[in-house]
């Protein structure tokens, strides 16, 4: 079995420098797990590692596709394992990072979402009707269809509320059920999954002082960039959070200090998410930030795990 690591966890808790420390011990490459960061001229508001901040360590999968480009998880899996083949073949040992908890799962367990069929008139419909009569309406047909998922995903979370939806329209049967189906799956690799976290008060301190950096950054001024080059709100990218309430503003319905708080308090829900999605998955390893003093601490606790699962031998 082909050795892997995951080093996800919840935004802005810090995954990016340890990533960086970690694959310099490993001799390792980073394949991002980021829905965001994958796509070109979106810098500020998805926090995309710099050049500089890589310190000579590959990434595979950020800034690769333009923003008008959909990206999902079946993509994301054929790219990432495309990586993957690349790192092995160098020998080299390949460090999942990101916080996109369901990508994370689709490539550790492999499952396979290639033979999903598509009907692109009936999710038409479904976007028609969420941006004409609101998230919630059809949030309330996935709860009358499939309780379990309704309760697993955020009704703003459009996307895969209709992907939800979809999938029950085309097989009769719940994708609740079909991923649970899935979650037994044995992975085909030796990996140790470690999750970042931190005090949810230091956390939202964390977050909401990196919104505030975003904006002083120049962020209004990127996402005003995208939308006068044609980038509009009914892409996939532009529904990111800060993208969309900046989108928003643009278009006078927020002030500029409404339009922060919004970002903050729509990043900190996201937290929340990831943290109850990460909680639910099986093997992690919880990496409690606030038991530590130092990153070295952190860094040395995980290489002592790796040792024993045969990943590092330093």
């Amino acid at each position: 079995m082909k050795p892997m690591v995951v080093l996800t966890g919840p935004t802005a808790v810090g995954k990016t420098e340890l990533s960086i420390q970690l694959a310099q011990k490993l001799d390792g490459e980073i394949i991002s797990a980021d829905s965001m960061q994958i796509y070109q001229k979106m810098d500020i508001g998805t926090a995309k590692i710099r050049k500089e901040e890589m310190d000579g360590i590959s990434h595979h999968l950020i800034d690769v596709l333009d923003p008008s480009e959909e990206f999902n998880v079946a993509r994301f899996q054929e790219m990432a394992k495309d990586a993957l083949a690349g790192i092995y073949r160098r020998g080299r040992i390949p460090l999942i990072v990101g916080g996109t908890g369901f990508y994370i799962q689709g490539l550790l367990y492999d499952i396979d979402f290639t033979k999903e069929e598509q009907d692109f008139r009936y999710r038409e419909n479904l976007q028609k009707k969420a941006k004409e009569e609101g998230a919630q309406v059809i949030h309330k047909m996935l709860q009358a269809v499939d309780p379990a998922s309704a309760q697993k995903i955020h009704p703003n979370n459009i996307k895969r509320v209709i992907r939800a939806l979809e999938f029950y329209h085309l097989n009769g049967r719940k994708i609740s059920e079909h991923n649970e189906q899935e979650s037994r799956k044995e992975s085909p690799y030796r990996f140790a999954y470690f999750v970042l976290n931190q005090n949810r008060t230091t956390l939202y301190e964390r977050i909401n002082h990196r919104v505030d950096l975003m904006l002083e950054a120049g962020l209004v001024e990127e996402v005003r960039r995208l939308k006068e080059a044609g980038y509009g709100k009914n892409l996939v990218s532009m529904q990111g959070i800060g993208y969309k309430e900046v989108l928003d503003y643009l278009d006078g319905k927020m002030t500029l200090e409404e339009t922060a708080d919004q970002i903050k308090k729509d990043t900190r829900h996201f937290a929340k998410r990831q943290l109850t999605w990460f909680g639910r998955e099986k093997e992690v390893i919880m990496i409690d930030k606030d038991k530590y003093e130092t990153e070295e601490e952190i860094l040395e606790h995980m290489l002592g795990i790796l040792k024993e699962k045969g990943i590092y031998h330093g």
